[in-house]
């Protein structure tokens, strides 16, 4: 009946900076400044195979899990934010970052998702009452939990899914 007392004012939360930084920030590795860079992460829908090889590295060479496993919610906001704009931009919908507390009290499309220890930011579109969550697939992905082969393969669910 009071529905409208539970609503909260929601707290965006601008995530395309952290996306920059897949580009902007990027390591010595020789891969990395051949292969992550403006030109190649423009995100595009095809420039999720940067991320993919970017990610495999990682995830597959000492020095990646090393990294991996010292800085890994960095990774996750990085790589999360960058899936995350790439599916935003080629949605052509209302989908604006927010803080995820911030929807999960102002809205019902949360109510089958359980607070996570770090509930990330999350893509929320407040005219269609829809969440997309490309941090939290990042961090399973990053985990091996994951039901996706690649980013590729969420990113191109996600945008037919909400377009």
């Amino acid at each position: 009946m009071f529905e409208f007392l539970k609503r909260t004012k929601l707290i965006k939360d601008d995530l395309k900076g952290m996306a920059t930084l897949m580009y902007r920030d990027v390591s010595e590795d020789v891969w990395d400044k051949e292969n992550l860079t403006k030109r190649n992460l423009d995100f595009s829908i095809e420039s999720t195979r940067f991320i993919d090889m970017y990610v495999e590295r990682l995830m597959n060479t000492e020095k990646g899990i090393e990294l991996l496993n010292k800085h890994f919610d960095n990774f996750v906001v990085r790589i999360g934010s960058y899936i995350g704009e790439v599916i935003k931009n080629n949605i052509n919908q209302d989908f604006t970052w927010y803080e995820f507390d911030s929807v999960y009290v102002y809205s019902s499309a949360l109510d089958e998702i359980h607070r996570s220890e770090k509930p990330y930011s999350l893509l929320y579109s407040k005219k269609r009452d829809m969440v997309i969550m490309p941090l939290q697939e990042t961090l399973q992905f990053l985990e091996g939990t994951s039901r996706y082969p690649n980013f590729l393969a969420y990113v191109e669910e996600m945008i037919k899914k909400n377009s």
